[in-house]
């Protein structure tokens, strides 16, 4: 009887053991679960979010004017936020996500998920380094560009470092108010085929 306990107690924590590595293997290969991001901190999570954003915005083409909004911490996690002062119609709200999905996957980013929806659509990502990414649009049809880190060290964080290419608001950005002619225009773009 006191083998088979010993025997019990031994493929008990051989099993333990085993969950515990299971675990780290897939979180990255460390303990921490931050994996390629470790040694990162939030400063570092910060300025890989900014690069993450600024590539999507100068992927979109005609431009458009954006703003800084605010920036968030939580226990381990950073998050940048920024909002889209261009108008975007209803009618060139799918090009806009097109042109978004299209640059994050060429870039390696990997979709989650695609709201279709006609009043708030919005697109969902994650880069190779676990960063967490997302294109949305809420009231007024106004974008937000969303970016959150993974788990990293703890650190202050700055304000980001480059200017936006649209004006300074204090506080709260207004709802769109920088007219395109091709973002704004009420009419499907050339050449799109309507959505369903």
């Amino acid at each position: 009887m006191k083998r088979i306990t010993r025997t019990i107690r031994l493929a008990c924590a051989v099993a333990m053991v085993g969950a515990l590595l299971a675990g780290c293997e897939l979180s990255g290969g460390t303990r921490d679960g931050r994996g390629a991001n470790a040694g990162m901190d939030m400063q570092g999570a910060a300025e890989r979010a900014d690069a993450m954003l600024y590539a999507t915005v100068g992927a979109i083409k005609p431009d458009i004017e954006w703003v800084h909004y605010t920036t968030t911490t939580g226990s381990c996690d950073v998050t940048r936020y920024w909002t889209v002062m261009t108008v975007v119609s209803e009618q060139r709200r799918g090009n806009f996500l097109g042109v978004v999905e299209r640059f994050w996957k060429a870039s390696g980013y990997r979709i989650k998920t695609v709201n279709p929806s006609k009043d708030l659509p919005a697109v969902y990502a994650t880069s190779p380094d676990g960063f967490g990414i997302r294109v949305r649009f809420g009231y007024r049809g106004q974008a937000f560009l969303q970016v959150t880190s993974p788990c990293v060290e703890e650190s202050k964080v700055g304000a980001p470092t480059k200017v936006a290419n649209g004006r300074t608001y204090e506080g709260k950005p207004p709802t769109p108010n920088v007219r395109s002619d091709f973002w704004s225009a009420e009419i499907p773009a050339p050449g799109a085929t309507p959505s369903p």
